[in-house]
Parts: C-alpha cells; sequence; structure tokens
C-alpha cells in the first residue's frame, strides 16, 4: 500500500548521535501510525518508537526512553529517529512500519507496510 525507505544508519562511537529517516511514498501514508522497530540475529523484532497520524502522540520502549526521539514532517510522508547517546546495545538493524491507527507501539505483526532497513552500528 505503501513503500518506505530508510536512510542514515551508520557506525558510531558510544555516546554518539545518529538521525534516521524513512521516507514514505502513497496517499494512504497521511491516515497512517508509522513506527520504528530493530532486530539483531536470532532475535525478535522489536519495537523502538511510534507515532501518531498528526505527529503529535508519540510512544517508546523503555530502553530507548529519554534518549531517542521520533517526530515527522507535517505532510506525513517522512519519519525521522534521532538517536542520542547510543549505546553498544543499540546496534541494530532499524526499519520503519506502518499501520492503521490504533498508533500505541504495536507488536511488529500488526505492521504490513516496511521499508528494507538501515544498519546502526554503536562500538569503540
Amino acid at each position: 500500500q505503501v513503500r518506505l525507505v530508510e536512510s542514515g544508519g551508520d557506525s558510531v562511537q558510544p555516546g554518539g548521535s545518529l538521525r534516521l529517516s524513512c521516507t514514505a511514498s502513497g496517499d494512504a501514508i497521511r491516515g497512517f501510525c508509522m513506527a520504528w522497530f530493530r532486530q539483531t540475529p536470532g532475535k525478535e523484532r522489536e519495537g523502538v518508537a511510534a507515532i501518531g497520524v498528526a505527529g503529535m502522540n508519540t510512544y517508546y520502549a523503555d530502553s530507548v526512553k529519554g534518549r531517542f526521539i521520533i517526530s515527522r514532517v507535517n505532510d506525513r510522508s517522512t519519519l525521522y529517529l534521532q538517536m542520542n547517546n547510543l549505546k553498544p546495545e543499540d546496534t541494530a538493524m532499524y526499519y520503519c512500519a506502518a499501520r492503521r491507527p490504533p498508533c500505541a507501539l504495536r507488536p511488529a505483526y500488526e505492521y504490513a507496510d516496511w521499508g528494507q532497513g538501515t544498519q546502526v552500528t554503536v562500538s569503540s
């Protein structure tokens, strides 16, 4: 229904910052919630942050609360994840996803539209 493309992943040192972007195409995105997930080998995909249709309501996993900020532009087509004070345990493939409301941080299986992912590596 929508196409999502992530960018911004990189290798950074602990304590560093990074901003991920996800660009969406397709008219349906204007009525969709968006979210960031991450996954490491051998583990299930983990919800990181989610944002409401209008970009006002946000939801965060406890592991990133106070360090990460999710936002979307006014036309609702671009999603960002500002990551601050990065830790080695933040290392993962990060994916953006979209779904219809409700917009709380839902399990991965409830999201139908996914990007291909962007790799974030945090190490000294």
